[in-house]
């Protein structure tokens, strides 16, 4: 058991530090793009006066080391400081965005993980058959094509054509729950599409490979038929790289929206990044740019965590 917790104490303290390298680096990145973040708030035809005492206020007249832990104390705190394009407090603006980002990819995990896990145990059932390559070949073709060419594809289709759901998804507060469901659908369905197949071929090859053991022979010998060989004996063996696979695409699903966000006009942390970006709004980018690291991070380290439970020699070591 120390054994275990060891490894597990070990994981996330490498993580945290991970996070503290990533901080560095979302802090130099936005303090080397070139420009005059005072220049850009004021305008061409600001005074030097008036860009002096703006640079005094936002304390970029400070060593960068001095903005960079002030920065992070900030953040340890809750305090993500305020919008330069609005004046509005950074962390107050991203809560109700923040929640619809997490609204929009649970939903898509609700979909995708189950439906993954079943399509990639019904193409080991029927390994090298016709089921088998279809379900392959689909899951390829998915992954070949980019969220952002998927995405118009379904507002052509879908919201144009069959005008089935909306192709802008405007969400607010008060709004009902199968409404905002309709509104979430097309980009919902464009999240699942992008990491199922990836789910679905990493779950089904990672079976296969358990299936070359020497107990799945035995069980054979047995008379177990091959669902229940699969059921009973595969799949719970190969829970720990399906885990990470699982955990890689919810980090995904979270993080990587950003473009989906755009395409669908969608209120969530990706839309506000862009949006911030175009502005050269440093202090949201640094705020968005660390809750991304956050979230990744984190949920690698739960694989980590999982994968290590789920390994019988780890949890009783000799």
């Amino acid at each position: 058991m120390s054994s275990l917790l060891k490894l597990v104490a070990q994981r996330v303290a490498l993580g945290l530090l991970l996070l503290l390298a990533v901080s560095v680096l979302i802090f130099v990145g936005t303090q080397i793009l070139p420009g005059d973040v005072a220049q850009s708030i004021l305008g061409q035809s600001a005074t030097p006066q008036a860009l002096a005492n703006l640079r005094e206020q936002l304390g970029l007249n400070d060593p960068a080391y001095v903005r960079y832990f002030h920065w992070l104390w900030g953040m340890l705190h809750g305090d993500m400081g305020t919008a330069l394009s609005n004046g509005q407090d950074i962390a107050s603006s991203l809560s109700g965005r923040l929640k619809n980002t997490l609204f929009l990819a649970f939903w898509a995990a609700i979909v995708s993980v189950p439906l993954a896990i079943i399509l990639g145990l019904i193409a080991v059932r029927h390994k090298n058959g016709f089921v088998d390559k279809l379900i392959s070949g689909l899951t390829l073709a998915s992954i070949s094509l980019p969220e952002f060419f998927i995405g118009y594809l379904l507002i052509y289709f879908v919201a144009v054509q069959m005008q089935w759901f909306p192709s802008v998804s405007t969400v607010y507060d008060g709004m009902s729950f199968l409404d905002r469901m309709k509104a979430i659908a097309l980009p919902a369905a464009t999240l699942t599409l992008v990491v199922l197949a990836h789910m679905m071929r990493m779950t089904r090859a990672a079976i296969l490979n358990v299936m070359q053991s020497a107990y799945i022979e035995t069980a054979e010998l047995k008379g177990l038929t091959p669902f229940e060989i699969i059921r009973r004996h595969a799949f719970p063996n190969a829970i720990a790289p399906i885990v990470n696979v699982v955990m890689l695409n919810l980090a995904y699903l979270v993080v990587g929206v950003v473009v989906v966000e755009v395409i669908f006009v969608y209120p969530g942390m990706g839309q506000y990044l862009v949006d911030h970006v175009a502005k050269r709004d440093v202090p949201v980018v640094q705020a968005c740019g660390l809750i991304f690291a956050a979230v990744y991070i984190g949920l690698n380290i739960i694989a980590d965590i999982t994968a290590i439970v789920s390994n019988p020699r780890l949890r009783h070591p000799k």
